[in-house]
C-alpha cells in the first residue's frame, strides 16, 4: 500500500504545491485510487510523462530553494471544488486535446494481472504531444484513439480496445506490460479538490477517485459514477 500521505494537512505539509512530485511519488509507491465508489485503479505514468514530471518537479524544487512564491508554471493544475465535473472548468471542449497541465490523456486499463488493489484494474496516464509535432508518447494515444475520442459520452457507447488492437495501432509493447488479456478505454482526465481538500482524479466522464487510504484500502466518501 501506499507511504505516500492521503490526509490533505500532511500531503501538503511535504509536498505545498508540487503535484508533479506528488503524482510521481504515488506511482513510484504503486498507489491506489479508490474509483467509482470501491474499484481499486493502481496509478501508472508512462515513461515519457514521467520524465516531464520529473523536470517540472525539479524546477519547482529550485525556484522554491531560491524564495519565489509558488514556482514550476508548468506544475499540473488542481481545480478547486467548484470544478467538480470536467465541463466546469475554463475553456473546456469536448476535444481529444490535453497539455499535460489542465488536462491529461489516459486509459482504464482491465485484467491487468499484476495490478495492485486487488481488482486487476490501472489507471495509465500519458503524455500528450501537440499535432505536427516530430515525437510522440511511445505508449501514449494512438492517432486513432485520438480521431475517435468521445470520452464525454458513456462508456457502453464507446470502443473498448483489446490488447491486439493497442498493438496493431502501434502501441509499443503493450502486452509486455500489460498482458495480452487487457483491455482497455481512452480518457482525458483532471485534477480537482473537494470542499475537505483531498485531491480527485477525474475522468471527463464523471468517473472519479482519490488515493486510498493506507489503512482499509477503502475511501468511503467515494462517488458514485456520473454523481
Amino acid at each position: 500500500m501506499s507511504s505516500v500521505p492521503v490526509e490533505p494537512s500532511q500531503r501538503d505539509a511535504e509536498y505545498g504545491n508540487n503535484v508533479a512530485q506528488y503524482l510521481l511519488d504515488l506511482h513510484e509507491s504503486e498507489a491506489t485510487f479508490d474509483f467509482c465508489g470501491g474499484m481499486m485503479f493502481q496509478l501508472m505514468l508512462t515513461d515519457q510523462l514521467r520524465e516531464h514530471l520529473i523536470t517540472v518537479a525539479s524546477e519547482d524544487k529550485d525556484e522554491n530553494e531560491h524564495g519565489h512564491e509558488n514556482g514550476g508554471s508548468h506544475q499540473p493544475k488542481v481545480f478547486d471544488a467548484s470544478n467538480s465535473r470536467m465541463f466546469d472548468i475554463p475553456k473546456y471542449a469536448k476535444s481529444a486535446e490535453a497539455d499535460n497541465m489542465n488536462i491529461f490523456h489516459g486509459r482504464e486499463l482491465r485484467q491487468i494481472p499484476h495490478a495492485k488493489g486487488g481488482f486487476g484494474f490501472v489507471l495509465q496516464l500519458s503524455m500528450a504531444v501537440p499535432e505536427g509535432a516530430e515525437s510522440k508518447d511511445p505508449e501514449g494515444w494512438s492517432a486513432q484513439e485520438i480521431q475517435t475520442y468521445d470520452g464525454w459520452g458513456h462508456d457502453s457507447g464507446r470502443k473498448w480496445r483489446k490488447a491486439d488492437d493497442y498493438e496493431a495501432e502501434g502501441i509499443q509493447d503493450f502486452k509486455q506490460t500489460f498482458g495480452d488479456k487487457a483491455f482497455g478505454l481512452n480518457h482525458r482526465f483532471y485534477l480537482h479538490f473537494d470542499d475537505s481538500s483531498r485531491i480527485w482524479l477525474s475522468a471527463e466522464d464523471g468517473c472519479e477517485g482519490t488515493p486510498a487510504q493506507q489503512a482499509s484500502g477503502r475511501n468511503p466518501l467515494s462517488r458514485i459514477f456520473g454523481l
